[in-house]
């Protein structure tokens, strides 16, 4: 909606009465938006920062204490916490990397000159407009053990039993025995969420890698042909750089995207097995709202803010490395 733009200095006493009301009733159109988040977005988070700070509980209408810093390094001793912290790093690592490669190859697969085309683009782009909970039902019975992909395998893998580490399946036959949570890797069920998350997350970003590789002027291209630049050479001396940007743009959105996982581990497996799935947003779910037998808000929103801090801080130091590369290219 267009804002009344203020009254031009010199204008006549009409034309100012005009503009001024015009200002008032875009004002009155845009309240009620004003309202409504000023109260469930920017009151409810003042309140959960200031009952992080307490020590409420069970029940968001009992009387609280001011506690101080408690929650906080309750927050940091809490073993669940520590675990859903390393499962969303391992997250965060993996998905991103894998995606923003995954798009890259598929932007450049979509960018060239074949029939039909657009028919193509819309297939591949189909999987990221379809609800995440649709998404995950359907996988949920892939993963099954008499589901397609085992069928297809040959395997009989329990894809969303398995809490088994990646590092330590593969060093298990060696004879090393690996105990430490954050050593044994993502297990076998966790990446099987992975898996899926990448398969829905690429076509979505597959539009910002295609809309960049269109932006390439060809001449760019007919430069490189002249001196004897073709094929991958050209792609990784002109294409990757040309597109740095726009990778890092990537990756800093599926950075935030993964710290705040939630619906595919909540569907699929509730944080198990043995909460290698177990996810931040999900351990402040349960513990909010969850389980209501064990609630604790005030804790929950400790860790909440722990997360939104951990979360700012990699889209600071990522924008700045951002900056930097806009600069250069």
């Amino acid at each position: 909606m267009a804002v009344a733009a203020p009254p031009v200095s010199g204008a006549s006493p009409r034309a100012q009465s005009i503009a001024r009301r015009e200002a008032i009733t875009a004002y009155l159109f845009i309240a009620p938006y004003l309202i409504i988040a000023g109260i469930f977005t920017l009151g409810l988070l003042v309140y959960a920062f200031y009952i992080s700070f307490t020590d409420l509980k069970s029940s968001l209408s009992q009387t609280s204490n001011f506690i101080g810093v408690t929650n906080y390094i309750n927050a940091f001793r809490d073993n669940e916490f520590r675990i859903s912290l390393i499962n969303v790093f391992w997250y965060a690592v993996i998905v991103t990397t894998l995606q923003t490669i995954g798009a890259i190859l598929l932007a450049m697969l979509l960018n060239s000159r074949l029939r039909g085309m657009r028919l193509y683009r819309t297939l591949f782009y189909a999987p990221s407009v379809a609800s995440s909970i649709v998404i995950s039902m359907i996988f949920l019975w892939l993963y099954l053990r008499t589901g397609w992909i085992n069928a297809l395998l040959g395997t009989n893998v329990a894809w969303l039993q398995d809490a088994r580490g990646l590092f330590q399946v593969l060093f298990e036959p060696l004879g090393v025995k690996i105990n430490s949570p954050l050593l044994k890797g993502p297990s076998i069920t966790w990446m099987a969420l992975m898996a899926m998350n990448i398969f829905t997350t690429i076509p979505s970003l597959m539009v910002l890698f295609l809309a960049a590789l269109q932006d390439i002027p060809g001449y760019v291209y007919e430069a490189a042909q002249i001196d004897g630049s073709t094929g991958v050479h050209a792609f990784f001396n002109i294409t990757l750089p040309l597109l740095r940007p726009v990778i890092v743009l990537v990756i800093v959105l599926g950075t935030i995207g993964t710290f705040q996982v939630f619906d595919q581990s909540f569907v699929m497996t509730k944080g198990g097995p043995l909460k290698t799935t177990l996810t931040p947003v999900l351990l402040i779910y349960n513990k909010t709202l969850g389980e209501a037998t064990s609630a604790n808000a005030s804790l929950a929103a400790a860790m909440a803010f722990i997360l939104a801090a951990i979360i700012f801080a990699l889209t600071y130091f990522q924008r700045r490395f951002i900056e930097s590369s806009s600069e250069r290219f």
